[in-house]
C-alpha cells in the first residue's frame, strides 16, 4: 500500500512537528492507512551526550509518531495520558531516523493505546514505546484550559489529515481494511 503525506503545520510552534519552532525537529508525517511514519533526525544542539540524542528528545519523537497517528487515523484531537520508552541503542544527531506508529487498542471510546518505534537508517531499533492517549473534542480542550489558538490548529491539522485519508480510500469512498 502507498503512503500519502500528512500537512505540515508550517505556523505550529510544537518543538517536534511545527515548523515555526526555530529549534524544534520539524517532523513531518505520511500513513497508508494503518502506520504512520516520520522520516526525521536530531540536529546536533539537541544533544545529551556529544553526538548521541537526548533521551527526553528521543521520547518527544516517539510520542509524537503516537499522537500524529492517533489524531490521524481515529481523526480526533489527542493528547498523551501515559508514555513508556524503552532506549535500546543510542541515536545519533544529525543522522537518518525513521519513527512508525500504530494503533493497538481503543479499549474505550476516549481512549487509545498505541505503539512505536524508532530506527536508524540501517533499520536497527534505537528506542521503542507504548501510550495512551485521551481522544478529545474541542470542548474537551476547553474545559482542560487549552489555548484557543490551540484548538484551532489542532482542528485544522484534523482536517488536513482527513483530506489526505481522502487519497487513500479506493472507489467507492471505503477504506480497505
Amino acid at each position: 500500500m502507498s503512503f500519502v503525506k500528512l500537512p505540515v503545520q508550517a505556523d505550529h510552534p510544537c518543538i517536534a512537528c511545527g515548523h515555526a519552532n526555530p529549534h524544534g525537529l520539524h517532523m513531518e508525517f505520511e500513513t497508508d492507512g494503518r502506520v504512520l511514519r516520520s522520516r526525521t533526525r536530531v540536529p546536533a544542539h539537541l544533544c545529551g551526550w556529544h553526538g548521541v540524542a537526548h533521551g527526553g528528545v528521543v521520547s518527544t519523537i516517539l510520542d509524537e509518531v503516537m499522537a500524529n497517528a492517533a489524531i490521524a487515523l481515529l481523526e480526533r484531537l489527542a493528547v498523551t495520558r501515559e508514555l513508556q520508552v524503552t532506549f535500546v541503542r543510542p541515536v545519533r544527531t544529525e543522522a537518518g531516523l525513521e519513527a512508525t506508529a500504530r494503533l493497538l487498542a481503543r479499549p474505550q471510546p476516549d481512549r487509545a493505546e498505541l505503539d512505536a518505534e524508532l530506527r536508524d537508517a540501517q533499520g536497527r531499533l534505537c528506542a521503542k514505546a507504548r501510550g495512551t492517549f485521551a481522544l478529545l473534542g474541542p470542548e474537551d480542550f476547553r474545559r482542560k484550559g487549552f489555548a484557543e489558538q490551540a484548538i484551532l490548529d489542532t482542528e485544522r491539522h484534523l482536517a488536513g489529515c482527513r483530506g489526505a485519508l481522502r487519497e487513500l480510500a479506493p472507489a467507492g469512498g471505503e477504506k480497505e481494511g
